[in-house]
């Protein structure tokens, strides 16, 4: 009499005993890992450093995929449409936390899980060697002069140079023409061949370069000198009152589908943990002109809510018509 019914019982606490076990022995093969954006850049890079050490916590292999395109749109939908088994991650920047805002796709971070925010960039406004300007002071001056003719290269709309243009404009005027690349690595090829007249840009992504003479620091996106970039003046120093939105900068961290089994969160968030504590890739990170968060959890959450507070709120404040909703629209609370 009892049969029909605990016959199908036995059979889904058997599937549940099988499904279980094999979330236990994750990973069992390779993980894909797609990086938002183009081969060169500041995420790029960091996702390239951190993998190795990974690929050792975890004795398996990630194949790395840069996927471009859409200010990181493309490579983080095709993360979030694949099946929710762990076998896929995503290295983002923070190009997500303001798509709504910019009406560039319906999700964020918020609609995956953060397996760890790897760390925090400095921004640098970086000009071709060669360029006339030797400071932001006197590439303002010259722009306000000529509006319009300075070619500032970009990598979409809601990324970082568009933002710290946003930045700029709430407090002055600069006004430019912004050529887009997919991505820092793009970018910088384009200033090196004197394709565009300037760039903010990742210290990650410019610093060696600077430093080794390619490219020359107008201005650091910071209130005070960086000892990592010495002889580049403050932005401050050009534009006192953009104070207010700093300390700003981009950030990295590894994600993967909301769905993703228990089991495997807290595989690689225990993985990633560990790797970005080795001690070589702090010090890839410290050479690199970044900071290291290593933030899991409710740590990680908080972080990527108040990055998009300030972050929209700044951008509203400077410029409200660039926008395709507004932070109240989309309940983003006020810093």
């Amino acid at each position: 009499m009892f049969k029909p019914i605990l016959a199908p019982i036995a059979l889904v606490v058997g599937t549940l005993a099988l499904a279980g076990n094999a979330h236990a022995d994750y990973p069992e093969r390779n993980i894909q890992a797609t990086i938002q954006w183009g081969a060169g850049g500041a995420t790029d890079n960091v996702a390239r450093s951190l993998t190795p050490h990974v690929e050792d916590i975890l004795d398996t292999t990630l194949v790395l995929t840069n996927r471009p395109g859409g200010t990181g749109v493309i490579g983080m939908n095709h993360v979030m449409r694949q099946r929710p088994d762990g076998y896929n991650l995503l290295y983002g920047a923070e190009n997500p936390q303001l798509y709504p805002l910019m009406g560039l796709a319906d999700f964020t971070y918020d609609d995956m899980h953060a397996v760890n925010i790897i760390g925090q960039g400095l921004v640098v406004i970086a000009a071709p060697a060669e360029s006339p300007f030797d400071s932001f002071a006197e590439l303002l001056e010259h722009a306000q002069e000529n509006p319009g003719e300075l070619r500032m290269g970009g990598t979409g709309a809601g990324g970082l140079p568009s933002t710290v243009l946003a930045m700029i404009n709430a407090v002055d005027e600069l006004d430019v023409r912004n050529v887009t690349f997919g991505g820092d690595g793009p970018g910088i090829t384009a200033m090196l061949g004197g394709h565009i007249d300037f760039m903010p840009l990742s210290l990650a992504a410019a610093g060696e370069q600077i430093r080794g003479g390619e490219m020359k620091g107008l201005a650091v996106v910071s209130a005070e000198e960086l000892d990592s970039l010495q002889g580049v003046p403050p932005i401050t120093e050009a534009l006192p009152d953009i104070e207010s939105f700093l300390p700003w900068g981009p950030f990295w961290g590894v994600f993967v589908h909301q769905d993703t089994p228990d089991e495997a969160k807290k595989t690689l968030t225990a993985a990633y943990e560990e790797a970005v504590a080795n001690e070589d890739f702090q010090e890839f990170l410290q050479n690199f002109g970044a900071e290291a968060l290593n933030l899991t959890g409710e740590e990680a959450e908080q972080y990527l809510d108040n990055w998009q507070s300030v972050t929209a709120w700044s951008m509203y404040e400077a410029d409200a018509d660039i926008l395709e909703s507004t932070p109240e629209e989309l309940g983003i609370p006020r810093p």
